[in-house]
């Protein structure tokens, strides 16, 4: 590993996160807007849902082992020591609505490692996990809390309304997502509002998108299929119309014949200007700094998902970037924005659903 190693990482410096004077005030909005989403939602259903990544399709409990003989620069936080620990798993869509699957939209995968050792963030004390977010796009949609602001409003007015009208925009913005692709680009805008490829979600990579500390230094960090079985996988087609929860009975259907491998890997910022902390929307250059392996999550065959780990993982349990280790503390606007909208999300369905919510 060390040979290989060729990335020369950033050191972090405070002065690297700009806060706008107005972003308190922007948050404000945000979580006012997604808590506006609940309402509905759980007005809707008579239960509270998350108010975004609302559907999970697969509930996954694993192993993660952290790689032995990691170069200093990438043993930092959870991944300083060698050895294994549990780790839950939820794979989801982001609408905070629960739609059908031929509503076509972006995926998420949500890690909770457990029993990790090291100073807490502010707020995660009483735990002794690792939590890490990631969506199947190397970087975010909106560059910025404020701009992302924007398409949140517009997705709380839209939530839970024609949804016979949704799947037919979906198969709209499929069809205009495969253009812009077969001329060599791709759409994150039309992606999210349903135009994601009707692919099976065992096969995507996901990245945090944003960044977080890595130790002294700071990254993002992917979640990659290795096992052959994940890889044949990998922009595999899959009907979803005619299938309300294809991804979910697709997820299930893999894992009760088959067992799944993961490599976790980190991408260390080695240049500011071209891969800042403030602005989301960038992909930071994989030939500047590639993502490296420091960890493998291995997966047995199981039941991918049941009513009762829906109540125990979609109503009682909570993921959060805050939730771990000062050493992987989130970094810019977005990341900060999150936090007071997951407490929010976490203390309405709880209090909804008479069920406590845990870290």
């Amino acid at each position: 590993m060390s040979d290989a190693f060729v990335t020369h990482p950033l050191p972090f410096d405070p002065s690297f996160e700009q806060i706008p004077d107005d972003e308190a005030e922007t948050t404000r909005q945000l979580v006012e807007a997604l808590h506006d989403i609940l309402e509905i939602t759980s007005k809707d259903y008579g239960h509270a849902v998350r108010s975004v990544h609302a559907k999970s399709h697969g509930l996954l409990d694993g192993e993660i082992t952290i790689l032995d003989n990691l170069p200093t620069e990438l043993a930092q936080g959870v991944f300083a020591r060698p050895g294994t620990h549990k780790v839950v798993m939820r794979l989801s869509t982001n609408p905070g609505d629960i739609l059908d699957d031929s509503v076509s939209t972006p995926r998420g995968l949500a890690i909770k490692i457990k029993d990790v050792e090291g100073a807490r963030l502010p707020g995660s004390e009483a735990l002794s996990t690792q939590d890490f977010v990631l969506i199947n796009a190397p970087a975010f949609t909106a560059a910025t809390p404020k701009a992302f602001l924007t398409s949140l409003k517009l997705l709380a007015k839209t939530t839970n309304r024609a949804p016979t009208g949704k799947k037919v925009l979906s198969a709209v913005l499929r069809g205009a997502e495969k253009v812009v692709e077969a001329v060599g680009g791709e759409s994150g805008t039309l992606k999210s509002l349903g135009g994601h490829p009707e692919t099976h979600i065992l096969g995507e990579t996901f990245y945090t998108c944003v960044p977080v500390l890595y130790g002294r230094y700071f990254a993002k960090l992917s979640v990659v299929p290795v096992s052959p079985a994940l890889t044949a996988l990998t922009d595999a087609p899959l009907d979803v119309n005619g299938h309300p929860d294809a991804l979910r009975d697709a997820v299930n259907a893999f894992f009760a014949a088959q067992d799944a491998e993961w490599e976790v890997r980190v991408q260390l910022a080695t240049d500011i200007e071209k891969m800042p902390i403030e602005d989301a929307s960038v992909k930071w250059d994989e030939a500047m700094s590639p993502y490296l392996p420091v960890a493998r999550i291995r997966v047995a065959r199981q039941p991918a998902w049941t009513e009762a780990r829906s109540i125990a993982i979609d109503d009682g349990m909570m993921f959060s970037p805050w939730h771990g280790l000062a050493a992987h503390r989130p970094l810019g606007g977005v990341m900060r924005s999150r936090k007071p909208a997951y407490e929010m999300s976490a203390e309405f369905r709880g209090r909804v659903n008479g069920c406590p919510v845990h870290g």
